[in-house]
């Protein structure tokens, strides 16, 4: 009655593990004996337990016992018997027919005891080998938690369960049901799923990467797996066609929770299972290695990964011991992601007592910006770069520098190494290279003139913008030589700046008011000349009527506008010229002073500042081509030429004062005559009042 019952009984599936199999198991044997009369003829021992049972149960349905039981009674299950003692317990009780309950905390453990048991149809049908397979494909793989909880549960059924397939089976059907989420919620859900486009452009934070990660429920489960597991079901994800878009960032994700979160480290230090820091960074270097061959590398890697991850791994990979290859493979992959960083990305050196010239930090990053610019130049990254790459990078590097700038341990020759780093080809400003500069002279007060010019060779200062050519002007640590160079940039800056409105005064114009024909940047339509009018319209007999009240008027307010503008123009073209004359006049006094006081002292003039290429030649008084300036400083003492430096500074702020107001544009446009031939008269210091 009850083989029978339990024959047609279907399986019965339990949310957990039968909690009393054992005294299921005594109350099942009591009553066999009691209805075969038959006592317990084999003892089983397994895990310090033993158990009385019946021979006929355990031959009926045990290809195992059947040949064990031939020569002994006594029988000792192995200490790797799938399970232990609790799946032996299960196995007893199908052995004698009793319904089993299955469920997926015990299922992956039956089968593999079944496995190891010779529980097949050849023995009996319906056996348990068939049963758990049929539980397996039918109930647990259809569900994602069921699957989540067998594969979990297989870890501790190694190698029985890789052997038997349940492993791959239930990794193929978490991507399967991966993949099916993916291509679902799309059509319902916006945001979509497993999305970084959050983080691009941002320095990366765990904590908001964990807090995306936490979104999707299946994504949460995914990165829980151990990463034996984990790195199959990504490589299932790809062989079944899910974009790269979403894979990424589940490893992304992954190695954020385990690799580069700080309080999972500290948690596993913590754990009994680990013995001290050294065995979680054995584990944590492990799971490191084998993130970085699943995430993607080269070109491709930037449009699914931010790039901030990649300096995120780099910062870590230095407190971890990773193989060389490994190490060589990320700073490669961030040496081709470099104009895309942002400074924040860059690893600072922690503070310590040791100078920042020999931190880890710094030799890294001073390594991929080598690796950056020496591929770059043997395969030309410009096919994934985009043209102004270098110069990105560039600007990046001297923004890292003055960061590191600031330790007073950092020798000259060490930083002059590091500026030598990048080309200075590449470098298409100088602002950052200036403010490094600044801050390694200001931390460095002890050095000499000779080592500041050293320091200071790199700038170019034809490549600094406006504001940053006068704040070298005004710096009192740069070396003179800089700051006169500085200097005459600044005035190649401003004849520029007069000469483009000079241009375009006349384009506008095309000569009208100047009395000059027009030039051949402005010619007139053919159709209009100065003597016709563009507002004379035709009537069908050929004759001309007069324009309307408002276009004459129009065109009077035209006119008199460029009347005052050219009134204007005049007036500061004459002030310039007048101001360059007097530059020049300060240069000869300058001269005569000093050749009076050499003279005086009968000592040789030796001059301390000479630009290269003019000794002794007589001024010229003309207008050098643009581009190109002449000295304008001659023999003269470091303080005088400061007192001439800072005297040009106060005439170029009086020329940006010029010219506003309007009251006064309309006073110049009306007694244009009169005034310019006053301040003609007049000396150069009554001549701002005019």
């Amino acid at each position: 009655m009850e083989s029978a019952s339990a024959k047609t009984s279907p399986m019965v599936r339990s949310p957990f593990s039968s909690p009393n199999a054992g005294a299921l198991l005594k109350e099942r044997i009591r009553a066999w004996s009691e209805e075969t009369g038959l006592r317990t003829y084999v003892c089983v021992r397994i895990d310090d337990k033993s158990f009385e049972l019946h021979k006929s149960p355990l031959i009926s349905k045990c290809g195992y016992f059947k040949k064990v039981l031939l020569e002994t009674s006594d029988v000792e299950l192995p200490p790797n018997f799938p399970g232990g003692s609790e799946t032996f317990e299960m196995v007893a009780l199908f052995s004698y027919d009793s319904p089993l309950p299955l469920d997926p905390f015990n299922v992956s453990a039956l089968r593999c005891a079944a496995d190891f048991l010779e529980m097949t149809e050849e023995y009996a049908s319906g056996n348990l080998h068939e049963r758990s397979d049929l539980y397996l494909n039918q109930v647990v793989l259809q569900s994602w938690d069921d699957t989540l909880i067998v594969l979990q549960k297989c870890r501790t059924l190694l190698p029985w369960s890789e052997e038997l397939l349940i492993v791959s089976r239930c990794i193929e059907s978490l991507a399967f049901m991966a993949c099916m989420e993916i291509l679902d919620p799309e059509q319902r859900r916006d945001p979509p799923v497993v999305n970084l486009q959050a983080l691009t452009g941002r320095s990366w934070n765990c904590e908001a990467v964990k807090e995306i990660a936490g979104r999707d429920l299946w994504v949460k489960d995914l990165i829980a797996l151990p990463f034996e597991f984990f790195k199959r079901i990504i490589g299932s994800l790809r062989r079944q066609g899910m974009k790269e878009k979403y894979v990424s960032p589940l490893v992304v994700f992954y190695a954020n929770k385990w690799v580069l979160s700080k309080k999972t480290h500290k948690f596993w230090e913590n754990t009994t299972e680990h013995n001290g820091a050294d065995s979680v960074n054995k584990k944590v270097s492990a799971i490191f290695q084998g993130i970085l061959e699943l995430l993607p590398m080269g070109e491709k890697a930037t449009r699914v990964v931010p790039g901030a991850f990649y300096f995120a791994l780099l910062s870590r990979s230095l407190s971890l011991s990773l193989g060389n290859d490994s190490r060589a493979k990320l700073e490669h992959q961030v040496a081709s992601l470099l104009h895309f960083a942002q400074i924040e990305d860059f690893p600072l050196p922690e503070s310590s007592k040791e100078s920042i010239a020999s931190t880890a930090e710094l030799k890294m990053m001073e390594r991929i910006l080598s690796i950056h610019f020496s591929s770059k130049n043997e395969t030309g990254y410009s096919g994934c770069t985009p043209l102004n790459g270098s110069s990105v990078v560039a600007e990046l590097w001297d923004r890292y520098l003055s960061q590191i700038a600031i330790d007073p341990k950092l020798g000259l020759c060490r930083f002059m190494e590091l500026i030598e780093v990048v080309p200075m080809t590449d470098r298409e400003t100088h602002d950052h290279l200036y403010q490094a500069m600044s801050i390694f002279l200001m931390k460095h007060p002890h050095l000499s003139t000779e080592e500041k010019a050293a320091v200071c060779r790199y700038l170019n200062c034809q490549k600094l913008s406006q504001e940053t050519c006068i704040q070298a002007v005004q710096n009192d640590l740069m070396p003179l030589r800089l700051i006169v160079q500085a200097l005459f940039v600044q005035q190649l800056h401003t004849h520029q700046a007069f000469r483009d409105c000079s241009d375009s005064f006349r384009y506008m114009q095309c000569g009208e008011f100047s009395g000059s024909l027009p030039s051949s940047r402005c010619q007139l339509p053919k159709s209009q000349n100065l003597a016709e009018s563009p507002y004379q319209q035709g009537t069908s007999k050929g004759e001309t009527v007069g324009t309307p009240l408002g276009s004459l008027l129009h065109k009077d307010l035209s006119v008199e506008q460029a009347e005052i503008t050219k009134a204007e123009y005049e007036s500061t073209s004459f002030r310039i010229q007048a101001l360059e004359q007097e530059l020049m006049s300060l240069k000869q006094s300058l001269q005569c002073k000093n050749m009076l006081k050499g003279s005086a002292h009968k000592v040789p003039k030796k001059p301390s500042f000479r630009l290269s290429g003019l000794e002794r030649k007589t001024v010229v008084k003309r207008r050098n081509p643009l581009g190109q300036v002449s000295s304008c400083i001659g023999s003269m003492s470091w303080t005088s030429q400061r007192k001439y430096a800072n005297r040009l500074l106060k005439i170029f702020r009086r020329i940006a004062l010029l010219g506003r107001g309007q009251s006064k544009i309309k006073q110049a446009a009306s007694g244009l005559s009169n005034g310019s031939l006053a301040c003609r008269s007049k000396s150069l210091h009554e001549m701002y009042d005019c």
